[in-house]
């Protein structure tokens, strides 16, 4: 059953108003004579929301609602009186009462403010709960020494104001990385405005990044903000910058330097306080000896250059991270406690992960809805992995097995790698014969030699 409205007056008229008009509506209803009274209600009750008038004996409407904000889980509350005054509304609000009704108000305005107090407070808690799983989510999870400096490294750069450029390839995790810094920050309350510069259009990118005014191109119905705009007192990241535009690298240049830019089609100057976080995954220094990236951007962007490792330098960390997916998607896909098995663990930690961090993430899911049984064992665990680059070929033998001639551990090995470059070309074997850089006739023969049809 959905929580009361506590409604706090002296006046039992005006009480029983209020309760009858939001009955009508559908809610639930308490009162109180006093703030006093009200405090004593609230120590055994759990309200939805609380409707306090300001002017009462003994203690009054404001300083219950100070009492109420100096509590853990404090009640949303909007305050009603019959002397509205402006600096009493305000003083209100400062104390942290969601609005204020000024006596005798009509029934729909009641009723409008109860229901946009309570939705509120619905979506406040919707999304603290979201912020909650997506920090959850965001954990740079790993204890290799790799790991342990880039977390040292953070925890350095985060405090500061300083911009970052994160380097890494993909799926490694520069995001992450960027948002640890974020929320290590003082700008941490503050937006985490994000953009893929690879992801938008050439012609829309200062459109993007600045805004645009109503009318400043064809399709510009309305006058809208930019990612600068919606950073302002925050953290930008500005992933895969080595492909922004060059005629783009200026204008942002001009940002980094000055804190000013001007919407698209529009005169006006914006100023902003926002601190920029760029990642790529190609060699900026590379790119500026052949013109495509400017060398006073690239100054401006690294005053710290953090690096993520690839996921096949540090294998040490694949069982921690596989463990920490499932525990994330198990439970989404109907497991309480998916897990691997320790032989499977050695199996998944053979594969070379060239999509790193992302690629273990995508095996996990696959695993948690796949799965036939809560522990995934060895002879599971080959079904889920990606065949082909980066894989161990499923059933390829050791490298040297006591007592078998060499002759046979080779021809074992060569029919392994044969069926692994088919099965990665969706068994096409010209393609697979392309991919080894040997002759068709050559591959078609070594085919019939080994018996694979």
């Amino acid at each position: 059953m959905p929580a009361p409205i506590l409604i706090v007056d002296d006046e039992a008229n005006m009480r029983r108003a209020v309760s009858r008009t939001l009955k009508a509506e559908g809610y639930a209803t308490l009162e109180a004579e006093s703030a006093e009274r009200a405090l004593e209600v609230l120590d055994r009750e759990r309200v939805a929301l609380v409707l306090t008038d300001v002017s009462m004996p003994g203690m009054s409407g404001l300083e219950l609602l100070e009492r109420l904000h100096a509590m853990d889980d404090p009640p949303p509350t909007v305050m009603m009186s019959g002397e509205a005054t402006t600096a009493r509304a305000v003083r209100a609000v400062q104390l942290g009462a969601l609005d204020f009704l000024d006596k005798p108000f009509e029934h729909d305005r009641l009723r409008i403010t109860v229901r946009n107090a309570l939705r509120f407070t619905r979506l406040s808690a919707a999304h603290e709960t979201l912020k909650a799983e997506v920090s959850a989510r965001a954990e740079i999870v790993g204890e290799t020494p790799p790991m342990r400096h880039l977390r040292a490294l953070i925890a350095k750069v985060a405090p500061s104001d300083g911009r970052v450029l994160i380097l890494g390839e993909n799926g490694t995790g520069k995001e992450l990385v960027a948002s640890a810094i974020h929320e290590g920050s003082a700008r941490r309350d503050g937006p985490f405005v994000k953009l893929n510069c690879a992801s938008v259009p050439e012609n829309l990118v200062e459109s993007e990044l600045f805004g645009h005014e109503k009318g400043a191109f064809t399709g510009a119905v309305d006058s809208r903000k930019g990612r600068f705009e919606m950073a302002d007192g925050g953290t930008l990241f500005l992933d895969e910058i080595g492909d922004m535009p060059a005629p783009m690298q200026a204008k942002l240049l001009r940002v980094l330097q000055e804190g000013t830019f001007e919407r698209v089609g529009g005169g006006r100057t914006f100023h902003v306080d926002v601190r920029v976080v760029a990642a790529t995954n190609r060699d900026l220094h590379e790119l500026v000896d052949t013109g495509e990236f400017r060398q006073d951007l690239l100054y401006r962007l690294e005053v710290v250059t953090l690096e993520v490792p690839p996921l096949r330098e540090r294998p040490g960390d694949i069982g921690a991270l596989a463990a920490h997916f499932l525990r994330d998607v198990g439970p989404r896909n109907g497991w309480a406690n998916l897990r691997l098995s320790p032989e499977a663990l050695e199996v998944i930690q053979q594969h070379d992960y060239p999509g790193n961090v992302r690629e273990l993430a995508n095996i996990c899911e696959r695993i948690a809805i796949l799965a036939s049984n809560e522990e995934v064992g060895a002879d599971e665990i080959g079904r889920y992995l990606p065949r082909g680059r980066g894989s161990v070929a499923q059933g390829a033998p050791a490298a040297y097995r006591r007592g078998v001639p060499l002759k046979d551990l080779m021809s074992e090995a060569e029919k392994a790698l044969l069926e692994a470059a088919i099965a990665d070309h969706d068994g096409n074997k010209p393609d697979a014969a392309e991919s080894l850089s040997v002759d068709r006739s050559f591959f078609y023969k070594k085919c019939r030699t080994h018996g694979i049809d």
